[in-house]
């Protein structure tokens, strides 16, 4: 029964896209559920959003290939954008993801408007196999719920490949990791913006002349106060919040600037230190929410005492992976970052950065249950170091090991630099590797030593000295 079942994968996005052309190119059946209306529609939602990486590392090997190459159906002839231009993320769907979505290969093995709700196990008979179940279990083939437009399907699979991202659970705005007082109830009357607005577009007239708190001190945090010092130049009257939760370190906040050594990264932070500077920006340290009220604007309680009145709340404080829907499976979870207990040592946030985390395939990804993996940013849990070209390569071992090609599964196809360049995508999610040829800082490892062994590093904006900010350090 499990032979002529399909590899399930969740998400039409890069990574689970990259999944099913690793699979077709080995000659698996694969089914994409994407809960969208469209492949890549979570990156739709940030599509006026520009990456730090150039299109180079942002396309899959076997994906390419596969559009690339005449077939029977297919005319082939995609071009690849130029390797060194920066996407935004309407170009990310609309010059990549699109025509792969729309390949002969793929297009009739994606369903839309399939939102999956939980997965279990179903024995050869019909008969179920909840967690509990051990009797039989690895044989017994996957049952995916899913909600429909037109009510809840169920869905059979031999493995499932979970790819659906963190987009759609962003991480609360209070305090120790849960929901403030009153944040629920901010949310639903909309106080509460969660992702990456778009002040000079869709939404200006939602935020012009109000005056707004952003909270975090990450790639998304520092776009949105970009964006928003834009908006103030058009509408004066706009005032802009920005609040960390911890104290403001100059290195952590702005970066490298010139030093750096990605220019569009670098800018980011020189733009910031000039909103600031002069004043355009009001800069709140240790904001930790306690509560907020809901009223004809928004008070927000902090800690510490302090009480803020706002028009609305920006927040830009991180996701984390919706575990809800996969209750009735048997995960090895690291205890902190929630991703697979092998992988979560190898991108503790407190010790990595996105340049640092080893590449890690399908031997770091298993799970108890077997045949069943996390992939992408979801499989990141909290941490927010993820590496586009990182999930490629996990989905290539996978691929690999699902097809029985165990030696290929066990190989590492991709060498990371030591300096990881971060993106303006997903929350503080990363992007690509940096230029080549420099790995700690601006020397050598060999003669720097600092990627011996884990050090702390800097979260926020750049991460210290592993991003190629070593003369800032020393300057300090």
């Amino acid at each position: 029964m499990q032979e002529n079942l399909p590899v399930i994968v969740i998400g039409a996005g890069p990574i689970g896209l990259a999944t099913a052309a690793h699979l077709r190119e080995r000659g698996q059946e694969v089914l994409v559920l994407e809960a969208g209306d469209s492949a890549g529609a979570a990156i739709a939602q940030w599509s006026h959003i520009k990456l730090f990486s150039p299109w180079r590392f942002n396309i899959d090997a076997a994906a390419r290939r596969l559009l690339e190459t005449r077939s029977e159906g297919y005319a082939g002839g995609w071009e690849a954008p130029r390797i060194t231009k920066l996407p935004t993320g309407a170009e990310l769907v609309s010059e990549y993801l699109q025509p792969l979505a729309a390949h002969p290969q793929l297009s009739p093995r994606i369903r839309y408007g399939h939102r999956v709700a939980k997965i279990s196990r179903v024995l050869a008979d019909g008969r179920g196999a909840d967690k509990a179940r051990t009797a039989h279990r690895d044989e017994a083939p996957f049952l995916v719920r899913t909600e429909t437009p037109g009510g809840p399907v169920d869905l059979l699979g031999r493995a499932v490949v979970d790819a659906s991202g963190t987009w759609n659970q962003p991480s609360p705005v209070g305090r120790a990791g849960i929901q403030a007082i009153g944040e629920a109830q901010a949310r639903e009357r909309g106080f509460l913006i969660c992702g990456l607005p778009d002040p000079l577009g869709a939404d200006e007239q939602e935020l012009a002349g109000k005056k707004l708190l952003v909270l975090g001190a990450g790639h998304s945090a520092a776009n949105t106060v970009i964006a928003l010092g834009r908006l103030q130049k058009k509408f004066p009257d706009t005032r802009i919040l920005w609040g960390l939760r911890g104290a403001a370190n100059p290195i952590r906040l702005y970066g490298g600037g010139a030093a750096d050594q990605l220019p569009a990264r670098g800018q980011l932070g020189t733009s910031l230190r000039r909103l600031v500077e002069n004043g355009n920006v009001e800069l709140l340290e240790n904001v930790s929410v306690a509560s907020m009220s809901a009223g004809e604007r928004l008070s927000v309680s902090l800690a510490d005492g302090r009480e803020l009145g706002v028009d609305r709340i920006i927040a830009a404080t991180g996701f984390r992976p919706d575990l809800q829907m996969l209750s009735e499976l048997r995960l090895d979870l690291d205890e902190c970052v929630e991703a697979p207990r092998q992988l979560g040592p190898l991108i503790d946030p407190e010790f990595h950065s996105c340049g640092t985390v080893s590449a890690h395939g399908e031997k770091q990804l298993a799970h108890p249950e077997k045949n069943f993996y996390i992939v992408g940013m979801k499989s990141y849990g909290r941490a927010p170091t993820f590496l586009m070209a990182t999930g490629y390569e996990q989905v290539r071992s996978i691929a690999a090991a699902l097809s029985g090609d165990t030696a290929a599964a066990g190989r590492v196809e991709l060498d990371l630099p030591e300096t990881g360049v971060c993106s303006t995508d997903l929350g503080g999610s990363c992007d690509a590797p940096a230029a080549s040829g420099t790995t700690c800082g601006t020397e050598p490892a060999e003669a720097a030593g600092c990627c011996s062994s884990p050090q702390p590093v800097n979260l926020g904006l750049p991460t210290g000295t592993l991003h190629g900010n070593t003369e800032l350090t020393r300057a300090r």
